[in-house]
């Protein structure tokens, strides 16, 4: 387990896809492949479990096996490990945060805003105050109010920034807005701001976020890795400019539900033995996939 802190927050974490054979099964060998790939391009961390591995889809067998495999690549490359968990019940998550304690290898567990219930901003900050309080692992808040139906303030942000235990926030507002501008302009000591907007990241790395959870990071990993070093050295014209070029490939990946473009992608490249998803989800059109290595060739990555 890495130590706690910005330190090893910082950089791109690859919330990694679960591919599935032909079959329907989960495609270990594949996954594999992939968190390799992602260390071998300079990911500081893989997130297993979280929107765009499609969790809700997969049974307590499946959800185990991914981080079995997540868990064992960590180990040998180095990474951090966040696994998502948790969900609107604070009872029922802060029991799915004692269940991870079976594996040594995870680092910090990605954990929603309650979503569906919207509890107001004072019951997300009492949310989290008693994960935080019962946790055996660092937090990071998943603020993703287009998928939860409730906004939090910077300040509110930031108040669970301050608590033992929350490291940092997957920020994915939708947009750069004054509450981000607050939040980035004064946060609280060892707590990290990660990009989870795919788009937004390199404002974001300009206004002082530390990295970036970001799904189109399994294509042009090593770019997104160099976008995080540009924004970090000062080099502004060159961050500018691949931030630019970045955005306009992570465009394409979203032009359909996540992750069914990316998906499709990886099977093109032959990544992944399917381009399969699980129903609600539908896979991606070839319209939008041929969009996306369009976009991918033409991001020179």
């Amino acid at each position: 387990m890495h130590p706690g802190g910005m330190t090893s927050l910082t950089g791109i974490h690859v919330p990694l896809i679960t591919p599935f054979t032909a079959e329907g099964t989960v495609a270990t060998e594949a996954l594999a492949g992939l968190a390799h790939k992602a260390a071998d391009a300079g990911a500081v961390g893989l997130v297993a479990l979280g929107t765009t591995a499609e969790v809700a889809t997969l049974d307590h067998t499946e959800r185990a096996m991914v981080i079995d495999v997540c868990a064992s690549v960590s180990r040998e490359r180095g990474l951090r490990l966040t696994v998502g968990a948790g969900g609107s019940d604070t009872r029922a998550s802060a029991q799915a945060l004692q269940d991870l304690t079976q594996w040594p290898d995870i680092d910090s567990a990605l954990i929603p805003v309650p979503m569906f219930s919207r509890p107001g901003e004072a019951g997300v900050l009492a949310h989290f105050t008693h994960l935080a309080t019962h946790s055996p692992l660092p937090l990071i808040v998943y603020h993703i109010p287009y998928r939860t139906g409730q906004q939090l303030s910077g300040a509110t942000l930031r108040a669970i920034g301050e608590l033992p235990g929350i490291a940092a926030v997957k920020y994915s507002n939708g947009a750069i807005d004054t509450e981000t501008i607050a939040l980035l302009g004064d946060l609280p000591a060892d707590f990290a701001v990660l990009a989870g907007d795919d788009s937004f990241v390199s404002p974001l790395l300009a206004l002082g976020a530390s990295g970036g959870i970001l799904a189109s990071a399994h294509l042009a990993t090593e770019s997104f890795v160099d976008l995080v070093t540009a924004w970090r050295d000062g080099e502004a014209g060159r961050a500018r400019e691949l931030g630019a070029r970045l955005a306009r490939l992570s465009a394409t990946l979203f032009a359909e539900p996540n992750p069914t473009v990316i998906k499709g992608v990886l099977h093109a490249t032959g990544e992944i033995p399917t381009a399969d998803v699980r129903l609600p989800l539908l896979p991606a059109s070839q319209d939008s996939v041929d969009q996306a290595l369009k976009a991918l060739a033409e991001a020179g990555v």
